[in-house]
């Protein structure tokens, strides 16, 4: 919880001050009545009745201020709600290197069941759309709000070529995200870029990761796979075991580049706790409400406790 106002839950300070102040008082009653009574007349002159009850109503009062001053000061709480625009595009490596089975059942394979999993938890107004890249990319669904249409893309997502062109695949989501309108407005974008090494074709991938932050579109990587993942090549007539470690070090400088974050993933189920972290980031917004009428509700409820208190047990306000 935060406060619009928090200058004004300075006077806290005074309730401590006013409640030794209450207790003071209470001695000095009995104290003078007993000075002018005898001892055996005390229960007459300064009686007890009706006991401890008697500072319940002070307790409420008390009280009611602590809650009233903690209203004026404003109290707010930050929820998060589904957007009502947005535009994100997935973008999937499915260069050789993502048929490697270090990752259950192949990294490609891993890699759709997640994606299929975020979509799935997007609010409804999101637009979500799909590419791929290998040595050049392809957009296979342009962001939509049919997310039936998405899951179908992520379903086309096959493995094959040679080379992985990060970096044209971020220009590409970013050209279509950034010629997005909604309702005369481009809706804030971002891009989920899903690969398990670095860019060995096309243009350099840093640049491109700052062109995105240009235009205001955050990139947000995965990085799948193991140190030890290997594929079947041909060489030299015969199929010999090739290693494709993951590469993490691009990929994380992308999403700095571009102010997103960076995740990895050595297994199927952590990548689809990413994927459903980033559904829950991207498809929803942290807003403030304010809980202001609550806290006056409760105050203004004590004070009319403490005087209903006050006139039963004391037959007066307090």
């Amino acid at each position: 919880m935060s406060f619009d106002w928090p200058f004004v839950l300075i006077g806290l300070a005074a309730l401590p001050v006013a409640a030794a102040w209450y207790a003071r008082q209470q001695r000095r009653r009995v104290e003078a009545a007993l000075a002018f009574s005898q001892p055996h007349m005390a229960a007459s002159v300064a009686p007890r009745r009706p006991g401890r009850s008697r500072h319940l109503p002070m307790l409420a009062f008390l009280l009611a201020a602590a809650v009233l001053i903690v209203a004026a000061a404003r109290p707010q709480r930050t929820v998060a709600v589904p957007v009502q625009s947005a535009a994100i595009m997935l973008a999937n490596d499915v260069s050789d290197s993502m048929t490697a089975t270090d990752v259950r059942p192949t990294r490609l394979a891993a890699a759709k069941r997640a994606a299929q999993r975020f979509v799935a938890a997007l609010p409804a107004a999101a637009q979500v759309g799909q590419m791929q890249f290998a040595r050049e990319p392809r957009i296979l669904q342009s962001p939509t709000t049919d997310h039936a249409l998405a899951q179908a893309a992520i379903a086309r997502l096959r493995p094959g070529g040679g080379g992985t062109a990060i970096g044209d695949a971020i220009e590409l989501a970013v050209r279509m995200l950034a010629s997005l309108r909604q309702n005369g407005r481009r809706p804030p974008g971002a891009i989920v870029l899903l690969s398990d090494g670095g860019s060995n074709v096309g243009v350099s991938s840093v640049a491109a990761a700052r062109m995105a932050r240009s235009q205001h579109i955050p990139i947000y990587t995965i990085a799948l796979g193991t140190p030890y993942g290997s594929i079947p090549i041909r060489r030299h007539g015969q199929t010999v075991s090739a290693p494709v470690p993951v590469s993490t070090q691009e990929l994380a400088r992308i999403a700095s580049q571009s102010g997103g974050r960076t995740f990895t993933a050595a297994d199927s189920a952590r990548a689809s706790a990413v994927y459903g972290h980033l559904a829950a980031l991207l498809g929803h917004r942290d807003v403030k409400r304010e809980l202001t009428a609550g806290f006056a509700g409760v105050g203004l409820a004590l004070l009319v406790i403490g005087g209903g208190l006050s006139l039963t047990l004391l037959a007066r306000l307090a």
